[in-house]
């Protein structure tokens, strides 16, 4: 599933209106000053320059629109469904397991996607028949971990093994049998997460807060 970015902002100013009367006398005696173009103008560019000021730090460092595309993470997320995405978040903290992250996709950084962690830094991860373990020093032996959330027909059985180097994840969809993610490219440096889902404005149904958290 790739998630397509998508922005439109819509700024709106009544700058104010002035109607003079058909007078000539009142013309004449230049009891009422005309407003100069140029004024007008120098209001639309101020106010032009205020919004690009305000909004163009906001979207690329703070929060940013994206739209879902594709069916990799169903039923968590489908196509169509608009998400804002926080952007400052994993400058001052580490992203963890099972966070939704959206990153730029390694092999064409201009393309963005939409995943599960699975694996963090340093720890092994094992899938045997769809199941999938994670090996670290805490749980030496492999730790299970759980895929409630995943929909039956979502699964997969296929078997694979690797380890994570120090600012490597292992990245998955939800829906396993249509996604491509670290199984098939390999895991995700840190270098190209970009945040993750803070909230879903559309469907008006499915509005939420920190949209697939589990």
């Amino acid at each position: 599933m790739t998630i397509m970015s998508h922005t439109k902002i819509l700024c709106q100013t009544n700058i104010g209106s002035t109607i003079i009367p058909m007078n000539p006398e009142i013309q004449k005696n230049s009891e009422i000053e005309t407003p100069k173009k140029e004024n007008f103008f120098k209001e639309i560019i101020k106010f032009t320059l205020i919004a690009l000021v305000i909004v163009i730090p906001i979207r690329t460092y703070i929060a940013q629109p994206f739209i879902v595309s594709g069916p990799s993470m169903d039923p968590t997320f489908n196509t169509g469904q608009y998400l804002i995405i926080d952007q400052i978040s994993y400058r001052f903290n580490k992203p963890e397991r099972n966070d939704v992250i959206v990153f730029r996709y390694p092999n064409n950084p201009k393309v963005f996607y939409i995943k599960r962690i699975i694996g963090l830094p340093g720890e092994t991860v094992s899938i045997d028949t769809g199941k999938v373990s994670i090996i670290n020093s805490a749980n030496p032996e492999g730790m299970i971990l759980p895929d409630d959330y995943i929909a039956k027909n979502h699964k997969t059985s296929e078997t694979y093994k690797t380890t994570l180097g120090d600012t490597e994840y292992f990245v998955m969809g939800d829906n396993r049998a249509e996604s491509s993610d670290s199984r098939l490219w390999g895991p995700l440096d840190r270098k190209f997460i970009v945040g993750k889902p803070i909230i879903r404005l559309f469907p008006f149904t499915k509005i939420d807060l920190v949209p697939g958290k589990i």
